[in-house]
C-alpha cells in the first residue's frame, strides 16, 4: 500500500472517532469562489474544526471520495516540499479518476511545514473544480504568502481556545431556565473561575490537574523550538526562554523592551535590542502571546510607546508561572481581550491627559468604537470611584461612549457574548 493510500486510509477511519462533541463557534465564509484559511495557536483546535467542516459536507450528501484531509505536520510526509506536495494531491484525483469531472474538497493542515505550498494551491484552485480548506500556526507566514501568491483568492478566519461557552459546553454544564438567579450566578462564578485556571485549550479539558498543567508547559515547548527556534534559526534558546517566561508572567500589563533589554544585560546576555523585539514578533507571529499599542494621533508615540501584553490562554499563562497566586482581574482582562479578538474588533489600550489607563480602545469592522474597563469586582466603593473616574475622564477626552466589565456583567452576558 502506498503512503497516499495509508493516509487515506486513516482519514476514513478518523472520521468516526473526531465526532464533533462541542461544536467551534466558527464558520468559513459562505463561497465557493476563495480558498479558506484557519490559521491559530497550536493545539486551539483546527484539526478538529476542519473535521467538523467535513461532517458538515457528510451531512449534505457530498460523496466521502471526493473529500482529501491531510495533515503536513506528520512526521511520515517530513520534510516535503512543494513537488512532493503537487504528487500527493495529484495521487488523489489518480485514486479516484471520476474526481477530475466533479467538485472536490481538499482540507489541508499544518501547511506551514511545506516550503512553496502556495504554488501548488494556486494552481490547484485555478485549475480543478475544487474547493481548498487550508491552516496554518504562522500569522504573518501564511498572511504574506496569501497576499503576494494567492492575491486576493482567500478569506482567513482565526482560531482560538475555548471561550467560556465552549468551556461550558465541554464540561456538560448546561444553560439554566432563569440565567441570573443567585443560585444560577453562584454556580457560574465558580465554574468560571475554574475557566480562568484551566484555560481553554480542547485536549486539557478533563485532564487531572498536574497532567494538565505538563501538557500545557508542553504546549509552550512546542511553539518555542518548533514556530521559533526551527522556523526562525533562533540560536539564542535560552534568552528566547526567558523573554517567553517574562512576556506569559506580564499578560494583561504594560511591557518595557528597553527595562527587559538592561534586565538581561545585567545577569551577563549579549544581545541587541533588535533581537528582543525580533523575538517577540517571532512569539506573537506563533499567536503564543499578543501586544495592543496605544491609542494615539501620533505614529511616532505608537511606536516608542509601551505595548501591553496579553496571552493567547488563561491556563497556558496559570500552567507556566512559579506564582499560583490568583490574580482574578489580570485573568479577566485577558479574557475579554481574546473575546474582542473573536469579534474580529481592532484593540488599543489608552493613556489619558492626567494618566488614568483604560484597558481598551476598540473598533469594529463598521468603525464603531467603544472605550472598555475591566475590573474583577466592583462592590468596593473606592474601585468603583477610580474605574468610574478614569472611563469619565476618557470618554470627554476621545468623545467614544465606554463600559465597564467586571465579573457579574460577563457572567450575565455570555450567553449573548460579551462583545
Amino acid at each position: 500500500m502506498s503512503l497516499f493510500e495509508t493516509l487515506l486510509e486513516e482519514f476514513h477511519a478518523s472520521l468516526s472517532k473526531m465526532q464533533v462533541s462541542v461544536p467551534r463557534r466558527y464558520s468559513f465564509p459562505d463561497t465557493d469562489k476563495m480558498i479558506k484559511v484557519a490559521i491559530g495557536m497550536r493545539r486551539t483546535g483546527k484539526t478538529y474544526f476542519l473535521y467538523q467542516v467535513i461532517h458538515e459536507l457528510l451531512a449534505k450528501k457530498v460523496p466521502l471520495q471526493t473529500i482529501l484531509y491531510i495533515n503536513f505536520g506528520d512526521d511520515r510526509l517530513l520534510p516535503m516540499d512543494q513537488k512532493q506536495m503537487a504528487a500527493l494531491l495529484e495521487a488523489f484525483y489518480t485514486f479516484y479518476p471520476e474526481n477530475h469531472e466533479r467538485r472536490c474538497y481538499l482540507f489541508l493542515d499544518a501547511l506551514q511545514n511545506v516550503a512553496g505550498w502556495e504554488l501548488v494551491v494556486r494552481r490547484f484552485f485555478d485549475t480543478k473544480n475544487v474547493q481548498i480548506y487550508l491552516t496554518g500556526s504562522s500569522a504573518k507566514l501564511l498572511s504574506k504568502e496569501i497576499a503576494t501568491t494567492l492575491r486576493g483568492r482567500s478569506l482567513a478566519i482565526e482560531i482560538w481556545p475555548y471561550d467560556f461557552s465552549e468551556y461550558l459546553l465541554a464540561h456538560a454544564v448546561k444553560k439554566p431556565a432563569k440565567s441570573h438567579g443567585k443560585i444560577t450566578m453562584d454556580i457560574y462564578q465558580q465554574q468560571f473561575k475554574n475557566f480562568l485556571k484551566v484555560g481553554g485549550f480542547p485536549a486539557i479539558q478533563g485532564m487531572p490537574e498536574n497532567i494538565a498543567r505538563e501538557t500545557l508547559q508542553n504546549y509552550v515547548e512546542t511553539v518555542i523550538f518548533r514556530d521559533v527556534v526551527e522556523r526562525h534559526r533562533v540560536t539564542n534558546i535560552a534568552l528566547l526562554k526567558y523573554l517567553t517566561s517574562t512576556l506569559l508572567k506580564n499578560m494583561s500589563s504594560l511591557f518595557s523592551g528597553n527595562k527587559f533589554y538592561n534586565d538581561i544585560k545585567s545577569q551577563g546576555y549579549s544581545v541587541a535590542k533588535d533581537t528582543i523585539y525580533n523575538f517577540m514578533d517571532y512569539l506573537e507571529d506563533a499567536y503564543l502571546i499578543a501586544t495592543v499599542p496605544i491609542w494615539t494621533e501620533s505614529l511616532r508615540h505608537s511606536q516608542i510607546a509601551q505595548k501591553k501584553i496579553y496571552a493567547v490562554d488563561n491556563g497556558l499563562v496559570q500552567a507556566n508561572s512559579f506564582s499560583q497566586a490568583d490574580n482574578l482581574g489580570r485573568l479577566l482582562e485577558n479574557q475579554v481581550y481574546l473575546d474582542l479578538r473573536r469579534a474580529n474588533k481592532k484593540i488599543f489600550y489608552y493613556r489619558t491627559a492626567v494618566g488614568y489607563e483604560i484597558d481598551f480602545v476598540t473598533e469594529s469592522l463598521a468603525g464603531e468604537r467603544e472605550l472598555i474597563q475591566v475590573v474583577w469586582d466592583m462592590q468596593d466603593p473606592t474601585t468603583r470611584a477610580r474605574e468610574e473616574r478614569a472611563l469619565a475622564f476618557a470618554e470627554k477626552e476621545l468623545n467614544i461612549p465606554g463600559r465597564i466589565v467586571d465579573r457579574e456583567t460577563y457572567l450575565k452576558a455570555h450567553f449573548r457574548i460579551i462583545v
